[in-house]
C-alpha cells in the first residue's frame, strides 16, 4: 500500500463515521510555548480540548506532520524517526470509549485487512489517581482479542498527560501488531520487541488541578493517534520503515553518492538511516521558515544538519548532503509548501554544512592539542562531542589511531551531567502546556492582538504581519516581519496606542464565520493557507480584527497596563518584541 492511499482510505473511512476533515497545521505551533514543534494531532486542538466548539464540530479527523526530538539518539533502528505523519481522530465530548475503540478495531481489521489474530493491547492499570480501566479491556475483548492478549500497564505506558502541570489526562489504550518472523505467542508480552505499536486511543477522562488531585472532566475527549510510517511498513509487510516508498529513495540517493549498500553492514545500515531522517525532517522545518540557529526550533534544525554531515563524513561522501534532499521533495509532492522554497531549503542546508565542516577542522585541531599527553579526559572528550560535533565513535576511532588513552566511561558521566542540566533548564519551558488556559494568559493573548494591530498604525505599514509568538502567564513575545530596528520614539508611540485602547473598554466580539468572508473583513491570519473553510474571528472595534482561536477576555479594560521590556532582532527581516501586563 502507498502512502497516499494509506492516509486517504483512514481520512474516507471516518468521514464515513460523521467526522469532518481539519487541515494539516504548521510544524511549528501558535501561541503554545510548552512545546517548540507540533508533536501529535492534537496541539492544534487544545483551544477545543479545552471546551471551546470547533466551527466543523466535534467529531475530527486528519493527517499532520509532526517533529520529535527526543527520541533524536534512538533514530538509526528501524522505527524511530525525527519527522513523521500521524493519523488522527478525535472526539470533542462526543463519542467515548465503546465508538472509538470499536472505530479503531474496524479500521484496521477491516478496512485495512490487518488479522486480529496479529494485534495486542494494553490499557491503564489503576493506581491511586484513577481507577484500572476495566472497561476498555472489556471492549476489546467483546470484539474478538483474547484475554490473553491484554496487558495492563501503569502510568508510564498507559497514561497520557497533562502536557503542563494542570489539565486533561487520562488513560490510553494502544494497539499492538506481531512484527516478528515467527508465529506470535498466544499470550501477549509487551517487552517483545516483535510486538510493535501502531496507534493509541487516549481517553481524557480526568482534569489534574493545582493541588494534583485527579477529577473527572467537564468534557471528555477522545484522541487517536497512529504513525504513518510504522502503519505502511506493516502494510507492506517489512520490518523496517526505511524499505518503505517514504524512505528508499532518499536511501538510493545516499547509496549512490556513498558507493555503499544500504545492507553493507550494521553501522553503515544505521548511518544512512540517521541521515535520510535527518535531511528529511531539515527539509520540512526549513519549510516552515526555521533557519539554522542556536536557539530553539532553529538550534534543533542546526544539530539534524550537522548530525547528517558527521554520518555523511563516516559513510566518505564527498558531494553535498543537500544532493541527498532532493527525493524528499518528490515522496511529499502533496506539501506545496515544500515545492515552493525548494531553492532556499536546498540553499539552507548546503550554508549549514560548510559552517559546520569548517567547525569539524577546528575540532580535529582541538583533539590534537589534546591527544600531546596522549590522554583524553570526560571534560576533552564531551568538549569536542559537544561543541565541535565529533560523534564518540569518531572520538574512540581517532584515540586508537593516535595510541591515546580514552574512557568512555568518563565521558558518558560528563554527558549525563549536561542531560541533567539541559532537563532542568527544560522544565520551564513544559510548565504552561495544554492546560495553560489561564486568566494571565488570556489577557496576554488578547493584548498581542492590540499590539500587532499598534504596530501596523505606528510604523505606517499595512504589510507587517505575526511571524510568531509565545505566550507564558509572565509575559507575551510577538515576532512581526520588520526590515529596520525601531526607535526609541516608535516603541513609545506602540506602547502607547496598546494602553489607549486598553483604556477606552472596548468589547471583544467573536465571530464564526466563513474564510472567505474573514478575508472580505479585513481579518488578518497567521498561516492563513492552513485555516478550514470555517473561522473564528475577534474583533475589538475596528482597531483589530484577527482569525484566532482564543482564548481572549471579553473587555480590553479586563487588561491592566502594557509594557514593552524590549524590541530586538529575531531574524532577517523579522523583529521580536517581548511585553508584560503591569
Amino acid at each position: 500500500m502507498k502512502r497516499k492511499e494509506l492516509i486517504k482510505k483512514y481520512v474516507e473511512f471516518f468521514i464515513s463515521k460523521g467526522h469532518e476533515e481539519i487541515l494539516n497545521s504548521s510544524l511549528v505551533p501558535e501561541n503554545d510555548p510548552s512545546v517548540l514543534f507540533t508533536t501529535a494531532g492534537m496541539h492544534p486542538l487544545v483551544p477545543y480540548l479545552l471546551g471551546q466548539k470547533h466551527p466543523l464540530g466535534n467529531r475530527l479527523c486528519n493527517v499532520q506532520k509532526c517533529i520529535r526530538t527526543g527520541d533524536i539518539e534512538e533514530v538509526g533502528d528501524s522505527y524511530h524517526h525525527t519527522f513523521f505523519e500521524m493519523l488522527g481522530n478525535w472526539s470533542l465530548g462526543d463519542y467515548w470509549k465503546e465508538d472509538a475503540i470499536k472505530f479503531t478495531f474496524e479500521f484496521y481489521t477491516k478496512v485495512l485487512k490487518i488479522s486480529k489474530e496479529k494485534l495486542a493491547i494494553t490499557c491503564f492499570k489503576g493506581d491511586k489517581d484513577a481507577e484500572k480501566d476495566f472497561s476498555s479491556s472489556q471492549i476489546w475483548i467483546s470484539l474478538g482479542i483474547p484475554k490473553e492478549r491484554v496487558a495492563f500497564l501503569g502510568k508510564d505506558d498507559n497514561w497520557w498527560g497533562p502536557v503542563g502541570n494542570t489539565g486533561p489526562c487520562g488513560p490510553d489504550t494502544e494497539i499492538f501488531y506481531w512484527n516478528g518472523k515467527s508465529k506470535s505467542s498466544k499470550k501477549f508480552n509487551p517487552k517483545d520487541k516483535n510486538w510493535v505499536e501502531i496507534g493509541n486511543d487516549v481517553f481524557m477522562q480526568y482534569n489534574k488541578n493545582e493541588k494534583g488531585n485527579y477529577n473527572e472532566a467537564k468534557q471528555r475527549n477522545v484522541d487517536f493517534g497512529g504513525g504513518v510510517e510504522r502503519g505502511l511498513a506493516i502494510l507492506n509487510n517489512v520490518e523496517d520503515d526505511y524499505k518503505t516508498e517514504i524512505f528508499l529513495p532518499i536511501i538510493k540517493e545516499i547509496e549512490k553518492l556513498s558507493k555503499k549498500k544500504y545492507e553493507g553492514g550494521k553501522e553503515i545500515t544505521r548511518a544512512m538511516r540517521i541521515i535520510a531522517d535527518h535531511i528529511k525532517a531539515s527539509v520540512f522545518i526549513i519549510s516552515e521558515g526555521i533557519i539554522p540557529s542556536n536557539t530553539e526550533q532553529g538550534y534543533v534544525l542546526r544539530r539534524l544538519i550537522r548530525r547528517s554531515v558527521k554520518y555523511a563524513r563516516e559513510l566518505n561522501l564527498k558531494e553535498s548532503i543537500s544532493k541527498i534532499a532532493i527525493p524528499v521533495f518528490s515522496v511529499y509532492d502533496d506539501y506545496s509548501e515544500l515545492q515552493k522554497n525548494k531553492t532556499k531549503i536546498l540553499n539552507e542546508i548546503e550554508k549549514e554544512e560548510e559552517k559546520f565542516k569548517q567547525t569539524l577542522e577546528r575540532g580535529i585541531n582541538q583533539f590534537k592539542k589534546f591527544s600531546n599527553n596522549k590522554k583524553i579526559s570526560g571534560e576533552e572528550s564531551f568538549l569536542l562531542y559537544q561543541s565541535y560535533g565529533f560523534p564518540i565513535e569518531m572520538i574512540e576511532e581517532e584515540c586508537k589511531t593516535h595510541n591515546i588513552k580514552f574512557s568512555e566511561q568518563d565521558f558518558e558521566k560528563e554527558l549525563k551531567k549536561h542531560q541533567e542540566l539541559s532537563r532542568t533548564a527544560a522544565a520551564g519551558r513544559f510548565k504552561s502546556g495544554l492546560a495553560d488556559n489561564s486568566e494571565a494568559t488570556t489577557k496576554l493573548h488578547t493584548t498581542a492582538h492590540l499590539l500587532l494591530a499598534s504596530l501596523r498604525q505606528v510604523l505606517k505599514d499595512k504589510n507587517i504581519n505575526q511571524r510568531g509568538s509565545n505566550i507564558t502567564p509572565e509575559r507575551l513575545r510577538l515576532d512581526f516581519s520588520f526590515s529596520r530596528k525601531l526607535t526609541d520614539e516608535e516603541i513609545k508611540k506602540i506602547e502607547n496606542l496598546v494602553n489607549e485602547k486598553i483604556k477606552q473598554s472596548i468589547l471583544v466580539i467573536r465571530e464564526e464565520m466563513s474564510l472567505d468572508n474573514a478575508r472580505k473583513a479585513g481579518a488578518l491570519g497567521i498561516f492563513e493557507s492552513k485555516y478550514e473553510e470555517k473561522v473564528f474571528v475577534y474583533s475589538i472595534n475596528d482597531f483589530s480584527r484577527e482569525i484566532c482561536a482564543g482564548p481572549h477576555v471579553n473587555n480590553t479594560k479586563e487588561l491592566g497596563h502594557f509594557k514593552i521590556q524590549k524590541v530586538e532582532s529575531s531574524s532577517s527581516g523579522v523583529r521580536r518584541i517581548k511585553a508584560v501586563l503591569e
